[in-house]
């Protein structure tokens, strides 16, 4: 660390962080917020910036709030508490705003209204670490702590669905008391509409005491535990095998779907059903048409469309999700106007496109390292007249926007949606149409 240095924040970076210069560099400071006055520690110099830590707040912006986590700034889970929520949203807009600007040279004809939900208590799908520290005789069971590979030592958590957090004590307790508690690095969190479904990875054998304490666990907090010895495909029920499967569900459209607890799911069931509903009323889909869902996973957009009375066509690169999708369908009855194949959409090409054929319609809702391969593969024979781009990471839907400009598309509208608050995670949606 170096000595503390006194700077004013300019603006705030993609990561939350506060910006300002000096001496030539660019500072990016953890925990400063616009307009403020403070001192920092670097932790990472390099030749042009350096990456700090405020160590004093001398003038405090407006927009400061007291941080609702008391593990905050410790936890590596949050990084913008101290940012008034609405705050966030519109921080968050700008980034978006930003990105399509400056990477990829585009500007959307019209800002779509943010879209968010509860601030606290909305996270319904975590990995939590778990570590017996036997230097503290104590079983630590939470996120890592900020910049560290160490499980930050928590007791509670603001952001995670509240019966979960509640479970952080006992669960460290519990653990702490088992034969394999050594052995037993991650704690997988899954929520349905029905069961709350806590996966152990575990790299011993249970002893038959170990068994009977997470049956007592089970019974006692109404959750039901799954085992996992090794890869994803090991993942098993353990107690109680009778429980409910875990689902959630989508009222507007008359869906519900099941859903694994290592299958991917939206973390924010609440806000997945409102960005479900903007994703219809932008792609409109009308019953004839013919449409496409790209990295369609389970089918959270896919039944959706085709509850419209189109034909969709969902295509995603995991062969079980995609079965997973088929079988979806088919329990909400929708098999009729659906297909589903697996394939790679990060080695499209024209040729693997044009096999396809041409659909009216796209939906495309990528992981962080976006669709390049799959925009740029787009030929004029067929170019799609609307597509709906669903992006975590603003940086390569901006990206990729300027390719579909390149190819012929207007950005007509986009817009955030706070699926993370407190962190800095960007979720938005944008619309494309063919000029």
């Amino acid at each position: 660390m170096t000595t503390d240095n006194r700077v004013t924040i300019e603006s705030l970076d993609q990561e939350g962080r506060g910006i300002a210069h000096a001496e030539g560099k660019v500072i990016f400071i953890e925990g400063a917020l616009t307009g403020e006055v403070v001192s920092y520690a670097s932790y990472r110099k390099k030749p042009s910036f350096e990456l700090a830590q405020m160590t004093t707040l001398h003038r405090a912006a407006s927009i400061r709030v007291e941080p609702k986590c008391k593990h905050y700034g410790m936890c590596g889970g949050c990084s913008m508490q101290h940012l008034d929520s609405r705050v966030q949203v519109a921080v968050k807009q700008r980034i978006l705003e930003d990105s399509l600007a400056r990477i990829g040279k585009v500007k959307p004809e019209s800002i779509l209204p943010a879209i968010y939900g509860q601030a606290w208590g909305y996270r319904e799908r975590a990995r939590i670490s778990a570590k017996y520290v036997i230097k503290k005789e104590k079983m630590l069971v939470g996120f890592h702590e900020k910049r560290s590979s160490f499980v930050a030592d928590m007791q509670s958590c603001e952001i995670l669905e509240p019966k979960v957090a509640s479970l952080i004590e006992p669960l460290a307790t519990l653990l702490a008391g088992l034969s394999i508690r050594d052995k037993l690095p991650q704690i997988e969190v899954a929520v349905g509409e029905h069961v709350y479904v806590l996966v152990l990875r575990i790299m011993a054998p249970l002893s038959c005491e170990d068994e009977a304490a997470l049956r007592a666990f089970a019974d006692q907090h109404v959750v039901q535990f799954w085992l996992q010895t090794k890869g994803p495909e090991t993942v098993v029920p353990f107690y109680p095998l009778d429980a409910p499967e875990l689902t959630y569900s989508l009222p507007e459209f008359g869906v519900v779907m099941p859903f694994a607890p290592g299958e991917f799911t939206q973390v924010n069931s609440q806000l997945n059903r409102v960005m479900i509903s903007r994703a219809m009323r932008l792609l409109n889909p009308q019953k004839g048409e013919r449409i496409v869902d790209f990295f369609c996973g389970l089918g959270n957009f896919t039944l959706p469309i085709a509850r419209s009375g189109a034909q969709v066509t969902g295509i995603e690169g995991s062969d079980a999700l995609v079965k997973r999708a088929a079988q979806n369908a088919a329990s909400n009855h929708l098999s009729v106007n659906t297909a589903f194949s697996a394939r790679n959409l990060f080695e499209m090409d024209e040729a693997a496109l044009a096999a396809l054929g041409r659909f009216d319609k796209w939906l495309i809702d990528p992981p962080r390292d976006g669709a390049m391969e799959l925009v740029k593969s787009i030929t004029p024979e067929i170019a799609p007249d609307l597509i709906v781009y669903v992006s975590c990471n603003p940086a390569t839907l901006a990206r990729d926007a300027a390719e579909l400009v390149l190819r012929g598309y207007v950005l007509k509208s986009a817009g955030v949606m706070n699926m993370f608050p407190q962190t800095s995670h960007v979720e938005s949606i944008a619309v494309f149409v063919r000029s």
